[in-house]
This record gives C-alpha cells, sequence and structure tokens, in this order.
C-alpha cells in the first residue's frame, strides 16, 4: 500500500557529534533519521515499544544516504520524514535534513521488515498498525 504520511523533527547537532572541523561526523546520520522514524510512527500513534511488546521487530534491512553539505556543530536541523510504502512484510521510509538556512544537508531512504521475535522470520505488520497506518493511503 502507497502512503502519504509526513512528519517533521529538530534536533542540534551537539559538540560530542563533530569532528575536529566542526563537521558532524557522517555515521551519526543514520542516528538522525532513526529520531525522525521513531518520532514519525509515534506521531501516528505506534511506538517500537509496544511493537516490541506485541513480539514484533523493525530492523534495518536497506539503507542509502546522499550527503550534500555538512552539517556543524550546534546547526539546528529538521528531519522531514515520510513514510512511502508498505509492501508485505516491508515498510519505507524517506528522509530530507534541512538547516536553519534550509540547506539540503541530506537525503536517505530505509527499508526496515517487519520481523516475529518468537520465529525471527518476516511477518506482516499487525492488524493495529495497519488500520492506524491505513488512513494515509494513497488512493
Amino acid at each position: 500500500m502507497k502512503l502519504n504520511f509526513e512528519n517533521s523533527n529538530q534536533l542540534r547537532v551537539r559538540y560530542s557529534e563533530t569532528d575536529q572541523m566542526g563537521y558532524c561526523y557522517y555515521g551519526n546520520y543514520a542516528q538522525y533519521f532513526e529520531v525522525g522514524r521513531v518520532e514519525t510512527l509515534r506521531k501516528i500513534g505506534i511506538s517500537y515499544k509496544k511493537l516490541e511488546d506485541k513480539g514484533i521487530m523493525l530492523p534495518v534491512i536497506d539503507f542509502h544516504v546522499k550527503y550534500k553539505i555538512p552539517a556543524k556543530y550546534d546547526d539546528k536541523l529538521t528531519i522531514q520524514t515520510k513514510i512511502i510504502e508498505i509492501k508485505g512484510a516491508k515498510i519505507k521510509f524517506e528522509y530530507v535534513i534541512t538547516n536553519e538556512s534550509n540547506e539540503t544537508i541530506a537525503v536517505s531512504s530505509t527499508i526496515l521488515a517487519f520481523i516475529s521475535k518468537k520465529t525471527m522470520r518476516a511477518t506482516t505488520p499487525p492488524k493495529d498498525f495497519i488500520e492506524l497506518i491505513s488512513q494515509f493511503k494513497v488512493n
């Protein structure tokens, strides 16, 4: 099912996340995208904790990122997160990170799989998850 849901979060680049040049270390971006993803699901009414309590894990199985310009120490970043699609046991997200000047810092996409804790195999998303997210279905 194709989806159209967007959410925006902000965070500031901390000193510990930068290198000697004051640039944000590239490895931190995956954490920024995770913040966007977790908060986007929370906005819909879905939390990772609730999914895990139901025996469902959501590991990232595909991750792509394109770095445009570096984020720097103390930059206030906006993470725009979109839920694009659920297909079988997979859910796809897309992200754009911008700075306060609205310059694009990085663009990314991730695909996560719904995995049963019990079997450690792919599974369909829980019914209540589908019910919540279906309101954003693109016809």
